[in-house]
């Protein structure tokens, strides 16, 4: 493959994998008046229908990596979106909540052993050139989700009613099995000789760095961005939704340029994220009450973070390598939810002690720790220019020896 080329029509199957799974996660949140009366139940009830799915996501992603890791790549995918189309019609029909709950339940489940494959599916297919772009491309598909099809599946459920939307998501992803048949193309498993156990996959020099700053990040946007628009509200703005729409649109932006850079300068690209980051959160902590500082502030805020899980995902297949980097994503998935959890009751226990004003100065401290910890690494996680030697001869040695005599090609990329 030519590296000035990418297989578009197989990233945008995968990409269209991660608006689809974005959608089924997310769109009972802004259904729950009417998922309530269908179902008769409290709109809190209902409300733990998203619950169930981010809570067997977390689960399931880890353990059933790891137990599908030596099965045929496309076979798991097509699964997992098999699992969805009939999960989510199950969803468009029930009038029961414990089955609803159930099809929930399982479709978090689909959406751990999903997520822990795209990455890792996207690096194999492009020269490693070129991953941070395939890379950028697929996680595109979570932005698009939030940033228009959560909007839009919303106001397809009000015109048609939510049973439509949900049957909706279930005939896109039967779609995309075609899809991803016609156009993904197959990958191995991996043999049990070549196997890396969990434990010495994390223990792989830069891949536990990664995951921390994962974490870091991700705790520090939560606290923030889960109430954004009641801070937004109490810093005298009186149009919340204009906020959450200004950071919306950025992080579209961010995404394409952090995918136009990425291949080219991953590491400064990075640090000017964190760093853009850090110095939205001072701008909000200290001018907020002024409508054009915090306009500008959240638009740059959308437009660093909107290209960070793109980043971070790159710099994790880069030091698992790819052979690794679906048990190495799975962590990043179960980290990524734990980073949400711990950043949202963080943000929610800052708001009721000391008030919406001191959500930006929780978030700083967390966005400059990872700052400082991209900057001192150097080596493995973050490497330099000219540190790539050295990262990648810690990646090989952490794997076990291949068998003498391979068919697949492995032993020579090796």
């Amino acid at each position: 493959m030519s590296p000035a080329k990418l297989p578009w029509a197989g990233l945008l199957a995968l990409f269209t994998a991660a608006f689809t799974a974005v959608m089924t996660e997310l769109l009972p949140a802004g259904l729950l008046p009417q998922l309530a009366a269908a179902l008769d139940v409290p709109e809190g009830t209902a409300g733990f229908l998203v619950t169930a799915y981010a809570v067997a996501a977390f689960l399931a992603a880890i353990p059933l990596t790891a137990l599908l890791r030596g099965l045929p790549r496309r076979q798991v995918l097509v699964a997992a979106l098999c699992g969805f189309a009939l999960l989510n019609a199950v969803t468009a029909v029930s009038s029961s909540y414990p089955v609803t709950f159930g099809a929930r339940v399982g479709a978090g489940v689909m959406g751990g052993i999903l997520w822990a494959m795209l990455v890792g599916y996207a690096a194999r297919m492009v020269p490693a050139e070129r991953r941070g772009r395939a890379i950028a491309i697929v996680s595109a598909g979570i932005t698009v989700a939030l940033c228009a099809g959560i909007p839009a599946g919303t106001q397809l459920a009000a015109a048609v009613g939510w049973r439509a939307a949900f049957g909706s998501l279930s005939a896109v992803a039967l779609v995309l099995v075609g899809w991803v048949l016609w156009k993904v193309p197959p990958f191995p498993g991996e043999p049990a000789a070549r196997r890396v156990p969990l434990r010495r996959v994390a223990v792989i020099p830069g891949v536990r760095t990664v995951l921390a700053v994962t974490l870091l990040v991700l705790l520090g946007h939560q606290a923030m961005y889960t109430y954004l628009a009641l801070f937004a509200e109490r810093a005298g703005f009186g149009r919340p939704g204009t906020v959450l729409l200004v950071f919306g649109v950025a992080t579209v932006a961010g995404i394409w340029v952090v995918g136009a850079v990425i291949d080219r300068r991953s590491r400064a690209t990075l640090l000017a994220v964190l760093a853009a980051v850090a110095a939205s959160m001072s701008a909000l902590g200290l001018y907020a009450g002024s409508a054009g500082v915090l306009l500008g502030a959240v638009a740059l805020w959308g437009m660093a973070f909107g290209g960070a899980p793109t980043l971070l995902q790159t710099a994790l297949v880069a030091a698992s390598g790819p052979d690794n980097a679906d048990v190495a994503t799975s962590m990043q998935t179960t980290v990524y939810n734990a980073g949400i959890a711990a950043g949202s009751l963080t943000g929610g226990l800052v708001l009721e002690g000391a008030g919406a004003g001191a959500l930006p100065w929780t978030a700083l401290p967390a966005a400059l720790a990872a700052l400082a910890v991209v900057a001192a690494a150097r080596r493995h996680a973050f490497p330099a220019p000219g540190g790539l030697a050295v990262r990648s001869r810690a990646s090989t040695a952490a794997r076990p020896a291949p068998a003498p005599r391979t068919t697949d090609g492995t032993a020579v990329r090796r």
